[in-house]
């Protein structure tokens, strides 16, 4: 089954038994949480292990009048949803957030926290932006303002929403202006990810968390075992404002803490061909050849780019990097955008395109392709015709195969020298295995191989 890797940081102390867990699709359905920010100390009571769709461990989830909230406050459910503005997930639970609404009516209340992530820049102004206009009564509108234009979140376009929404502009100004709000939005922040909701989004069902963008099913599960867990307590004679305090009381103040990792064995080098007229960079007698399998649609693709360009700037004529592509099929423009990659390959220009393409990953379109085509100064009539014949198709989809037989099934996996460095990792990752395969490349070297047979002896071929 196809998986996108994200970051080294991905690995969620909550873990996942259906979705994503650090951006690796374990279920078709679910939808992968971003990478979660930095854990705290894990505080006694511990927690069981929570899967992504909601076990049945409680979580003591407290939150303030201070927080958006939406529903009756006597509802028999209240689902605290912590999420960023920035995060694509968040964005595309938000109609099954509506489905939830519309299914339980007054039984359910909604109650936002902010858990904008260190890598999202624009998540925290964001967050702030939409606590100015809560403090005007239009926090849910601003809301959906920040997902609608989740590529454009400028203090420009925030300004400009407060206006479309009616908002005291001067007051809205200075409380930015002051990051009045920035306490608060950290508060929830520390709060929610001591918890367990480390990525987002995350959602807390009277007290039981559920991790990513999770489809319907998945919550009503959760919320109906919840309704009936409510109406035991309300038979008890608990009254309905202090409903959420009783379901929460003694629940746990941390997730468990994962078991220690057994020792990593050495990595063995794969053999990854090459194929002829790969888009490539970089000599290919270098010490250390980097084949990336990527998908132009995938976040953490995109993400990992500058670290790409960290290792060229670093290492020189040491390294080569070789593209091939493995669009993920849950990510319907990812095939398209790697024909036009192709496409423009056949003119010299992959990438001139690859750049376009990763800088515009929410416009994958076809009349896209053909105008940044133009920008970079390819034969447009040429290229057209290279996409409209569906020419690179099968070289797309023969790369797609081929990744799964060396063992790359998520996006971005990197191939040094034939070791496997899978996701989005930071620089320190890849210049560990880099500077191992130097070592191993000079090593090679004085015993008379040839540079150009250096990939082939060092991949294990």
């Amino acid at each position: 089954m196809a998986k996108h890797s994200g970051s080294i940081a991905v690995a969620l102390v909550v873990g996942a038994a259906i979705g994503f867990v650090g951006g690796r699709a374990m279920s078709p359905k679910a939808e992968a949480p971003s990478a979660p920010a930095a854990a705290g100390k894990a505080a006694a009571p511990v927690a069981q292990r929570p899967a992504a769709a909601g076990d049945q461990a409680i979580f003591n989830v407290p939150f303030d009048a201070t927080q958006p909230m939406k529903g009756s406050k006597d509802a028999k459910v209240t689902i605290i949803e912590v999420s960023d503005f920035q995060c694509p997930f968040c964005n595309r639970v938000g109609p099954t957030v509506k489905q939830i609404e519309d299914a339980y009516g007054k039984d359910v209340r909604f109650v936002w926290a902010n858990n904008p992530l260190g890598f999202h820049p624009n998540a925290m102004p964001a967050a702030e932006a939409a606590y100015a206009a809560h403090e005007q009564g239009k926090f849910w509108e601003m809301h959906d303002k920040l997902f609608a234009n989740q590529s454009a979140l400028t203090r420009e376009n925030f300004e400009k929403f407060a206006q479309e929404l009616g908002l005291d502009m001067a007051k809205f100004k200075a409380a930015i202006d002051s990051g009045k709000f920035k306490g608060q939005i950290e508060k929830e922040q520390a709060l929610y990810t001591s918890r367990g909701a480390r990525g987002t989004p995350g959602f807390f069902i009277n007290g039981r968390l559920v991790s990513g963008a999770q489809p319907f099913d998945n919550f009503k599960r959760v919320i109906d075992e919840e309704i009936k867990r409510a109406d035991a307590e309300l038979a008890k004679g608990t009254k309905t404002a202090d409903l959420y305090a009783a379901l929460i009381a003694g629940g746990a103040t941390a997730p468990a803490a994962a078991p220690a990792a057994a020792p990593e064995a050495p990595a063995k080098p794969v053999f990854v061909e090459i194929p002829a007229g790969a888009p490539s960079k970089g000599s290919p007698d270098a010490k250390v050849t980097i084949v990336e399998f990527s998908d132009f649609e995938c976040p953490f693709c995109s993400r990992v780019n500058p670290t790409m360009k960290q290792i060229e700037d670093t290492y020189g004529k040491d390294v080569r990097v070789v593209f091939r592509h493995l669009p993920l099929p849950f990510h319907k423009n990812a095939g398209p955008a790697a024909e036009a990659s192709m496409a423009a390959h056949e003119q010299g220009k992959f990438w001139a395109m690859h750049d376009k393409l990763f800088a515009n990953q929410r416009d994958l379109t076809s009349e896209n392709f053909e105008k940044w085509a133009g920008e970079i100064g390819l034969d447009v009539k040429k290229f057209k015709a290279a996409l409209d014949s569906g020419k690179f198709k099968a070289a797309v989809d023969a790369d797609s195969t081929y990744a799964g037989s060396v063992g790359a099934r998520g996006t971005p996996a990197f191939f040094v020298n034939g070791k496997l460095v899978s996701g989005a990792q930071p620089f320190d990752a890849f210049k560990r295995v880099i500077d191992e395969e130097l070592k191993r490349a000079d090593a090679e070297l004085a015993k008379g191989t040839k540079p150009a047979q250096l990939y082939q002896k060092l991949a294990g071929n």
